[in-house]
């Protein structure tokens, strides 16, 4: 990859060197577009750049420090955006011919939040179409013969080159989690209903949510302390007082964390390398983590989350896309009996926070799959969606090729800065141990 320079930086340094005056926005904004120039040709991120416009944004925020007007806490720092969420400065196309050339009015919530903290709005990232269907053409960072995972495929490989600090993507299965343990990065999918969606594409009301990519924890509590809150115009959004996501997740726990490893009734679809990784994993971790096994029953989970996905899908697509077959298909009786055992699955999952801070499990069934036709297979993410709970991938581990493999961490639902805090008190605890085996493999 070519060098980075400024814009190796994360969100959070960046974002502190521009408010002392040390560096200035449209220099960094520069450095992320040089960097885009450099890279974009191969792994294909970005389906809608403009650099006058990103670089006009960032001198405008310039000119308001320089005038001493207050600055928001992602002042200066460029945001990618995918694309299904409205921006009204660029096209919104969702990644299919069907959408090309439409040009929305009117930024999308989160969008209008990320520019009134002062966010530059760099460009619009690939997705897959209609966050669903055909994989678009952005390569994986780390091997371009292999996938970025979807749909959120150009959010996470751009965070993953250093194209930008910060990334939006959405999750309706697994196309937060999945593309940034492929591309190994850190994302969080937030709790149900903590981000507003209006003015991004609805493929299911149950299961949509706005996630985001960078590539640090305190970056993902940057952003998501930006971006959470209620908004009348998502009903799945509540009112509730502003929290600090950023302080939360700084703070010590106040005791060691304690951990579900809970393997899912779709282990069998790990791969070796992700197998071996987290049973090393338990064994550093020791008392700290036992292993839940979830009630059989459980194994219905999946079909109850493709049932409640089609039959929406069928329902919110149906003026652009003429499939959903499937959807059609699915009777008022069985839609309605899927919403109803997905309560109960939230439900049944809260029983283990009683004794646990977070759920361990795999992000994906190992490292990105070679081939760009199929952006790899979200099963380890369904549960996490269907229930609404708040979940973090986490680049720890290392597999074939020395690939990224991702563990995913889930909370209690609404507990989305004590998950981050959990997870920061994780990668702590494994760092030390990291560090002395790399120590024995140089000796």
């Amino acid at each position: 990859m070519a060098d980075d320079g400024l814009a190796s930086l994360t969100a959070t340094e960046a974002a502190a060197e521009i408010a002392r005056g040390a560096v200035s926005a449209e220099d960094y904004v520069r450095a992320c577009l040089d960097r885009i120039e450099a890279l974009d040709g191969e792994i294909k991120a970005f389906v809608h750049l403009d650099r006058e416009h990103a670089l006009a944004q960032a001198r405008a925020l310039d000119e308001r420090r320089a005038q001493r007007h207050s600055i928001g806490p992602l002042h200066g720092i460029p945001v990618a955006i995918k694309d299904i969420i409205d921006t009204a400065d660029y096209p919104t196309e969702f990644g299919s011919p069907i959408g090309s050339g439409r040009r929305p009015r009117h930024d999308a919530t989160v969008v209008a939040k990320l520019r009134a903290a002062g966010a530059v709005i760099i460009g619009k990232s690939v997705t897959t179409e209609f966050a669903y269907y055909h994989p678009g053409p952005t390569r994986n960072p780390h091997d371009h013969a292999r996938t970025p995972g979807g749909s959120s495929s150009g959010s996470a490989a751009a965070v993953a080159a250093h194209m930008v600090p910060l990334a939006l993507g959405s999750q309706t299965n697994g196309s937060v989690i999945r593309p940034a343990a492929f591309c190994g990065v850190f994302a969080v999918k937030p709790s149900h209903g903590l981000v507003s969606r209006a003015g991004v594409l609805a493929l299911s009301r149950k299961l949509d949510h706005i996630g985001a990519f960078a590539r640090s924890l305190p970056d993902l509590a940057l952003i998501l302390e930006v971006i959470a809150g209620h908004d009348p115009a998502d009903p799945d959004t509540e009112p509730f007082a502003a929290p600090d996501f950023r302080a939360v997740q700084r703070e010590p726990p106040p005791l060691p964390p304690r951990f579900a490893f809970v393997r899912t009734p779709v282990w069998d679809k790990a791969d070796g390398d992700t197998k071996a990784a987290f049973e090393e994993l338990a064994a550093t971790l020791g008392s700290a983590v036992e292993p839940v096994d979830l009630p059989p029953s459980w194994a219905e989970a999946w079909e109850v989350h493709r049932t409640i996905m089609a039959a929406e899908m069928a329902h919110n697509l149906a003026s652009l896309v003429a499939r959903g077959e499937h959807g059609r298909g699915v009777s008022a009786v069985d839609y309605l009996g899927a919403l109803a055992k997905a309560e109960r699955y939230a439900a049944g999952l809260s029983d283990i926070f009683d004794a646990y801070d977070a759920i361990v499990t795999p992000s994906a069934p190992g490292v990105a799959p070679t081939g760009l036709g199929s952006t790899g297979d979200p099963a380890f993410c369904t549960l996490w969606t269907l229930s609404g709970l708040p979940a973090v991938s986490l680049p720890l581990f290392a597999g074939e090729g020395g690939l990224p493999l991702g563990a995913q961490l889930v909370g209690p639902r609404g507990r989305d800065g004590r998950l981050l805090r959990t997870a920061t008190a994780l990668i702590e605890t494994l760092a030390p141990k990291k560090s002395a085996r790399r120590a024995r493999a140089r000796g």
